[in-house]
């Protein structure tokens, strides 16, 4: 008989979630150099896809902070480990003030000229598009950093939020510390 696994608790979501806002912030700038090159009534649809993968992704935000923020509640304490995971939260949290920040900015962007019946302007279509991509690399170098903070507690420190396969099937989820020894193996 086919036996699924477990549903994981929110505390262990963080690890299937945090790759959805990375993916999703980083390809809508994509959209908006497409629709600033396009002329302004065919490149609408491309901002529309744009704001919308900018919002989804924002919302992927902040639920992969919330996940990590239950993860890390959970996390043995102690060690260099503690400042990267402090680190990683301080930069979650700016992360989401920032994206929230650019969402509501491309939100107007796409919505005042429909406001104001002026789509079809160049300055609407072409040059404030370029300006906010200009604002967004700010956001994406908080998004990189963040993931990078993230990435150092897992494959430099050993942070896990899912149970590892050895220590059964019956136990629920946990967040663990390894501290590399002195050799540069990991010790449990």
């Amino acid at each position: 008989m086919l036996q699924f696994p477990p549903i994981p608790t929110w505390d262990s979501l963080h690890v299937l979630v945090i790759h959805f806002p990375i993916a999703l912030l980083l390809l809508s700038p994509v959209f908006i150099v497409i629709s600033a090159v396009l002329s302004p009534l065919k490149g609408r649809p491309y901002m529309s896809a744009a704001l919308i993968t900018l919002l989804l992704g924002t919302a992927s935000v902040f639920i992969a902070a919330s996940t990590g923020h239950s993860a890390a509640e959970l996390a043995e304490r102690g060690g260099p480990a503690d400042a990267v995971l402090k680190t990683h939260q301080e930069l979650a949290e700016e992360t989401e003030i920032v994206f929230a920040g650019l969402s509501a900015i491309l939100l107007a962007m796409v919505a005042v000229p429909r406001l104001l019946a002026r789509g079809d302007n160049r300055l609407f279509s072409t040059f404030l598009p370029s300006a906010f991509l200009a604002l967004y690399t700010v956001g994406v170098l908080f998004l990189i950093n963040t993931a990078h903070e993230g990435g150092r507690l897992v494959h430099e420190f050993g942070v896990h939020a899912i149970l590892p396969p050895d220590q059964g099937a019956n136990q629920t989820s946990h967040t663990s510390v390894t501290e590399p020894s002195e050799e540069g193996a990991e010790m449990r």
